[in-house]
């Protein structure tokens, strides 16, 4: 049992994963890309939200750093060394990402449409591989209400379990 911020004993949620799941009432996300201007840009679209709260890192190294926040979901460009000589990419964070939080998804997003660049990202753990494009956003917007239901699903059993 957990105590949640208003005093109240709680069970403690881990998912089917074995990650523990946060007990914070807005959704929590990690937006992870060292292009500011497009860092910017998603995190104004994602503020419109009043459900979500969102932190913002310009590499991979910051986020990863912070994982002890529980994001919900974290956004991660795919490449991210660009601005820093010996920075983490974005492949070498999802990996660190997984060691250190195997439950946390993360959506891979970038510039690159290698399938065999996506496809490796899913075997290695990301929830979904999405290409930066006009379409980019609303494909994230579909992606995160996709795994609020499997989310929402989850611990609907936890509940019922314990």
């Amino acid at each position: 049992m957990i105590v949640n911020k208003n005093g109240y004993l709680s069970p403690s949620l881990i998912d089917t994963k074995g990650k523990q799941m946060p007990d914070h009432d807005s959704i929590l996300i990690f937006l992870v890309d060292d292009n500011e201007l497009y860092l910017k840009s998603l995190e104004h679209k994602f503020k419109m939200n009043p459900d979500l709260t969102v932190k913002t890192f310009l590499s991979g190294e910051e986020c990863v750093a912070n994982i002890s926040m529980m994001p919900d979901i974290i956004v991660l460009d795919y490449f991210l060394d660009s601005s820093q000589t010996g920075a983490m990419d974005g492949f070498k964070t999802l990996l660190k990402i997984k060691a250190v939080s195997p439950g946390t998804n993360v959506i891979i997003v970038s510039s690159q449409e290698s399938t065999e660049v996506a496809v490796n990202c899913i075997k290695y753990g990301a929830f979904d591989y999405i290409v930066k494009n006009d379409k980019a956003f609303c494909r994230l917007k579909q992606t995160i209400k996709k795994i609020f239901s499997i989310v929402s699903v989850e611990k609907e059993l936890i509940v019922w379990d314990w």
